[in-house]
């Protein structure tokens, strides 16, 4: 597939900006230390094609360029603006631009919303001045951008090679470290970069449609600190990665990584795991250590897509084939199983002692024709078993560690790759001791788009996100994966989910009353919708208790403190479970009521609710919650105690997919207890599914809903049952003044 076919519609107004036909620069220097001086220089010496204007009242001249005093004295208006002078200088300036009708500017001065309140001021009054002047800012606080197709570097970045892997990175060292990777690697060339800043208008889904609509552009590159508008990011991921790979890299992986973010940037880094999987979700390739960055964006640009997981690996040596193995199985990968024709195939061309099980060992066949290689990679790429294939060993130095006569032997072998990677839909991934020393052979097949990697690491790390994006287009093209049918995928449905009468009820009743619903309505509302809660009452009242006693007999019921002022009921002592009879029941609910009143004596408390104990079974949570970054966004773990302990959950956007519900439940690390461990049974995955299903419609159908908490609902062979159900009202929707004294003193479920 060419870059050209792989482009969206052109619907970014970005295009004039990021590929203008003519500069300004404002603050332009011929002083080596400004960066008016480097970005001039950058424009001279790359040979721009369009208009420069160098802007500075107190010179004549720029770099040999005619320097003009303003920016309304230009003879045209440039489609692009350099702002280089400092911030206070900023807004008026947009005014000069607005009035010139200049498209875009850049603004590289730090010194806005990231320093606190008044450079927050100043950014407000700068992004007013130009939205009235019709004009896109690129950040405050930006490295600047380049776009090497035409010659355009305002960087003036040396040795950049125009190819085509886009970056927008947050950190202009970042952005330096990979021009200097590619430097070193030889074959890897950039298209265009930008460097976002602040986002104080264009934020990352911005510069990713563009990236997505440049037809010089293969893969799309993030460097990302916080994201501005995750939500709108996600849509437009899912647009871009539906023809092009897009790679990001998240930083503020840990507590202290994203506060450094906050500082760095103003921006918001949210949670680390929930960010990666709402990514993974929209098609996105995450890497996680930053010198996977290059060689992944490589990877994913040349060959795009693996189109399954299983992976034949051809070594010229035991231990690092091992090594390979190992690697490939840790990452999620699988060792294909080769067919017994395959294998004789092998058996044909190698030593006897050579190993045709996979990792093909060819065991010194090859040492004195390394094209053998070749030979052995294009027989397993033949077996329909086979979804890629991994060179690792020495191939490339071969002529350096034997002899230089099979230099040209090599680079047979190397042709011989070239043409089964154009040939086959396997990806050929090569890892070599030699990689660094770029002999001949190895030069032709990164000049051919062969990745060639000087890790089996990193070799593996391209061939799982091969893999990830071919299993990600497999299903976003399938019918299960069609969430939201005739609207974005994530924005509101266009046939919402329809609220009920009574969950309306009771959420309006609980606003009147200023407080979030209580369990007892909080399970009214999921039964409402079918989801299946254990059957209970709320008892105020010795009566009630003893009537509730006589029904129940002697079967085991739990207890629980109903107050809307005690969130956490097991830290109120407002909890007692397996409790038997009435005698054992009346002291349970009088500790209760003692326990909770000693917690908070102010408290109001409107009874106990009293269930019957849910039989044992697998204890996972499920939690819907509206992230301030990415919006609506649903989780499920293992539950109980076990989600504080272990971590062990999935983030999904809403509206949800059946795609990625099962995916939710596959990605745990201990997904295996759901399958059974020890002799029990395995849980009733689908009613799993339906209940994820079932439940991500609830921020649809109900917007006045901020948390939802099911912990723990117990799965069992044949269903589930919550448990515990914690439903948490935007703060803006309480109508706090309205709120009364009266609450829920019925011995059943409340009353709207």
């Amino acid at each position: 597939m060419s870059i050209q076919e792989s482009h969206l519609p052109r619907q970014s107004p970005l295009h004039a900006v990021l590929a203008p036909d003519s500069v300004a620069v404002i603050g332009a220097s011929n002083d080596p230390t400004k960066r008016g001086y480097k970005a001039m220089l950058g424009l001279v010496q790359g040979g721009y094609g369009g208009n420069v204007y160098p802007v500075n009242p107190k010179a004549d001249s720029v770099l040999g360029v005619s320097a003009w005093p303003t920016l309304e004295a230009l003879p045209q208006a440039p489609a692009l603006a350099l702002i280089c002078t400092p911030a206070a200088t900023v807004p008026g300036l947009l005014d000069e631009c607005g009035r010139r009708g200049v498209k875009g500017a850049i603004i590289l001065a730090s010194g806005f919303g990231e320093t606190g309140p008044r450079g927050a001021q100043l950014e407000a009054e700068m992004l007013q001045r130009a939205q009235v002047g019709g004009v896109r800012l690129i950040g405050p606080n930006t490295s600047g951008i380049f776009n090497l197709h035409h010659r355009l570097n305002l960087l003036a970045l040396d040795h950049l090679k125009a190819g085509d892997i886009g970056v927008v990175s947050q950190s202009g060292n970042m952005l330096l470290s990979l021009a200097l990777e590619a430097e070193h690697h030889g074959e890897v060339g950039f298209s265009t970069y930008v460097g976002p800043g602040n986002q104080s208008d264009l934020g990352f889904n911005d510069y990713l449609r563009y990236l997505g609509e440049d037809p010089h552009t293969r893969v799309a590159t993030l460097y990302v600190e916080g994201f501005r508008d995750g939500r709108a990011f996600l849509q437009t991921a899912r647009e871009v990665s539906a023809v092009k790979p897009v790679v990001v890299y998240k930083s503020g992986s840990t507590v202290q990584g994203q506060q450094s973010a906050s500082s760095h940037t103003g921006a918001l880094a949210g949670s680390y795991g929930m960010t990666v999987d709402l990514l993974r979700q929209a098609g996105v390739n995450v890497v996680q250590y930053s010198d996977d960055i290059l060689p992944v964006a490589e990877g994913l640009g040349q060959r795009q897509q693996a189109p399954g997981k299983r992976v034949a690996v051809i070594a010229d040596g035991g231990g690092q084939a091992t090594i390979a193995a190992d690697r490939l199985t840790e990452a999620g990968l699988l060792l294909a199983t080769l067919a017994d024709s395959t294998r004789e195939r092998l058996a044909e061309v190698l030593f006897p002692q050579a190993s045709t099980v996979n990792p093909v060992d060819v065991a010194g066949s090859s040492d004195a024709e390394p094209s053998l290689l070749a030979t052995c990679m294009a027989i397993v790429a033949d077996d329909p078993g086979v979804d890629s294939v991994l060179l690792v060993g020495m191939f490339g130095g071969y002529s350096q560690r034997f002899a230089e006569s099979l230099t040209g032997d090599e680079m047979r072998g190397a042709e011989a790759m070239v043409e089964l990677a154009g040939a086959t839909a396997a990806p050929v991934v090569v890892y070599s001791l030699y990689a660094a020393v770029k002999p001949p052979a190895l030069r032709r097949l990164r000049e051919t788009g062969v990745p060639v990697h000087t890790s089996i690491e990193n070799a593996v790390k391209v061939l799982v996100e091969l893999s990830a994006r071919g299993d990600y287009l497999a299903h976003a093209a399938s019918a299960d994966d069609q969430a939201t049918p005739g609207k974005d995928r994530f924005e509101n449905r266009t046939q919402p989910a329809a609220p009920g009468a009574e969950g309306q009820a009771l959420i309006r009743h609980a606003r009147q009353q200023g407080r979030d619903l209580l369990e007892p309505e909080a399970k009214a509302l999921l039964a409402e919708r079918g989801i299946g809660v254990l059957t209970e009452r709320v008892v105020s009242s010795a009566e009630a208790l003893s009537e509730a006693a006589g029904d129940l007999a002697d079967t085991p019921v739990a207890m629980k403190v109903v107050s809307p002022d005690i969130l956490h009921k097991s830290d109120a002592g407002g909890v007692a479970l397996d409790v038997v009879g009435e005698a054992a029941m009346s002291a349970a609910y009088d500790d209760i009521m003692r326990s909770a009143r000693r917690y908070d004596s102010n408290a109001r408390i409107d009874g106990v609710l009293v269930t019957p104990m849910a039989p044992k079974g697998v204890e996972v949570i499920i939690g819907l919650m509206r992230d301030p970054t990415f919006g609506p966004v649903i989780m499920f773990g293992l539950g109980g105690v076990l989600v504080e302990v272990l971590e062990d959950v999935a983030f999904r956007a809403v509206p949800l997919s059946r795609h990625d519900a099962v995916t939710m439940i596959e990605q745990l690390k201990a997904a295996k207890v759901l399958d059974g461990v020890r002799g029990a049974a395995g849980v009733d995955k689908e009613a799993l599914v339906s209940l994820l299903l079932e439940v991500s419609t609830l921020m649809e159908a109900y917007p006045d809903i901020a948390e939802l908490d099911l912990n723990p609902v117990i799965a069992y062979p044949d269903g589930y049952a919550v448990v515990d159900a914690r439903i948490l009202l935007h703060r803006d929707s309480l109508d706090t003044d309205s709120f009364d004294n009266d609450s829920l003193h019925s011995d059943s479920e409340p009353e709207a």
